[in-house]
């Protein structure tokens, strides 16, 4: 190999060199990057079902309560607290909640899966608050991008 390699001229060896790095590279790129990035992907997928089964599972749970009768009742806090509390309760962390008094809030949401965010608005329907306004759109990864605004009922 050696006798080959000084048989090739100055000018052969530097191409060769660079040949053999970019192929490193192209290997180093094949083989861990991009099984890295999509193990990442995976993951990623995962934790949002995971997040979306808890979801489910928790509004099951509450229907669950409120069917025995041991549901929660409206706490006299303001709405906005109260709807901070349940959306990350329900998986909603990105949930923006802006008050509008008291007794009305808004909230939006970029990406929710349409059975959790529903189950979610009934169980607040059930806790005492009403839908004043919804409005939703289909995302291209079929989730809900949705902008409700809640009122507390009898106010």
């Amino acid at each position: 190999m050696n006798d080959w390699w000084q048989a090739r001229s100055a000018r052969e060896r530097r191409l060769l060199t660079i040949m053999g790095g970019l192929a490193l590279l192209v290997l180093g790129w094949l083989l861990v990057v991009r099984p890295l990035g999509d193990r990442l992907e995976a993951a990623k997928a995962r934790h949002g079902e995971a997040v979306v089964a808890l979801a489910e599972a928790r509004t099951r749970d509450e229907a669950r309560r409120r069917a025995a009768g041991t549901g929660a009742v409206t706490a006299s806090a303001p709405i906005d607290s109260l709807l901070g509390q349940t959306a990350g309760e329900a998986g909603f962390t990105a949930a923006r909640i802006a008050g509008q008094g008291p007794a009305r809030a808004t909230v939006a949401i970029d990406a929710a899966r349409p059975q959790a965010f529903f189950g979610w608005v009934a169980l607040l329907e059930r806790r005492g608050l009403a839908v004043e306004s919804l409005r939703a759109r289909a995302n291209p990864d079929r989730t809900l991008a949705a902008e409700v605004v809640f009122r507390a009922r009898g106010r």
